[in-house]
């Protein structure tokens, strides 16, 4: 059982009472006012420099690769039955942020949760495989809350343990294995938060602040991506993980080994060789750590996200009529 003292500390983490506050708002306002104001957003888009629009085109179409035109078939909803469901509430609430400012009549395809294959129809999702063609996979920021937490550290990189650090559900046979070579290992902390498996495993929760201890915190992805990545490249401290198979609105599929986070083999076998170079190497880890600050920074312009998502949901009802 989680400390009480642990399940009551909200540092470092989104605020769900301001989120649900939010969501709240937004029900109280007719939806015919969003619709009118959607041709003043997109225009917005034409008055930037033209550095900004390529940078914003580029995410849109990295986001939405549909080049084709497509038409939906029959199974695809419209946006005017595009109800809450009884679970992935989030999901709901981060799609329904934008599709409340398109037309009632327009129809899509939304797959909720974990998603690590490519659909058969154009659909909008939160995750995809980035190998292959995933052209029918089309992001949103969904289930942002758990997932795009960012957060301020102030202990220096230099001031931390010699060690990884990592909690987690442990039941894919990719984190089974990363724990039966490394779960002893004197320069790793590791922990099993699940009770279903393993107890041998099973360790005291850590909370986020606790991890700022480490110099290196575990980041393997689990049904899709990992969950804790985004904090972990906002703190002071390294990511370490293979490089990434699936990839959400965060672009894991853009981001580089060892420039972004520490990268290691996909058999792992050489974490403890990674981890002994930047601990003899702190300025190169330093740099890892500038450079992943500074691709966190370009998710952090509300106004900009905002118009970007509209763009990826405007032209996918374009290529889907």
């Amino acid at each position: 059982m989680r400390p009480l003292s642990k399940r009551l500390d909200i540092r470092h983490k989104n605020n769900k009472f301001l989120y649900y506050l939010k969501v709240l708002g937004w029900q109280l306002i007719p939806g015919s006012f969003y619709q009118s104001q959607l041709n003043k957003k997109l225009s917005h888009f034409s008055s930037l420099p033209e550095s900004e629009q390529t940078y914003i085109r580029g995410r849109v179409d990295y986001y939405n690769k549909l080049f084709a035109v497509r038409t939906l078939n029959e199974s695809a909803i419209t946006l005017k039955n595009f109800r809450l469901p009884e679970k992935q509430r989030a999901y709901y609430f981060d799609a329904q942020e934008y599709t409340r400012y398109f037309k009632r009549e327009y129809k899509a395809h939304f797959l909720f949760g974990d998603i690590t294959k490519v659909p058969d129809e154009p659909s909008i999702v939160k995750s995809r495989p980035i190998a292959g063609n995933n052209e029918n996979s089309i992001l949103l920021n969904l289930d942002k809350l758990r997932h795009f937490n960012f957060i301020t550290d102030n202990k220096p990189f230099e001031h931390k343990k010699n060690m990884l650090v990592g909690r987690g559900v442990v039941k894919r046979e990719h984190r089974v294995r990363f724990y039966e070579m490394y779960f002893n290992h004197p320069m790793c902390n590791l922990g099993q938060i699940n009770k279903n498996k393993n107890p041998h495993w099973i360790r005291e929760f850590l909370t986020i602040e606790e991890h700022l201890d480490y110099k290196f915190i575990l980041c393997l992805e689990g049904n899709d991506v990992a969950t804790n990545l985004k904090w972990v490249m906002s703190s002071n401290s390294l990511a370490v993980m293979p490089k990434p198979k699936f990839e959400t609105w965060f672009m894991e599929g853009t981001l580089v080994g060892n420039k972004h986070y520490v990268e290691i083999k996909d058999d792992y076998s050489d974490l403890e060789e990674r981890m002994t170079y930047y601990i003899n190497h702190p300025q190169e880890a330093n740099e890892i750590i500038r450079n992943a600050h500074a691709y966190i920074e370009q998710f952090k312009n509300k106004q900009r996200e905002d118009l970007i998502s509209l763009l990826v949901l405007d032209k996918y009802f374009s290529q889907t009529q």
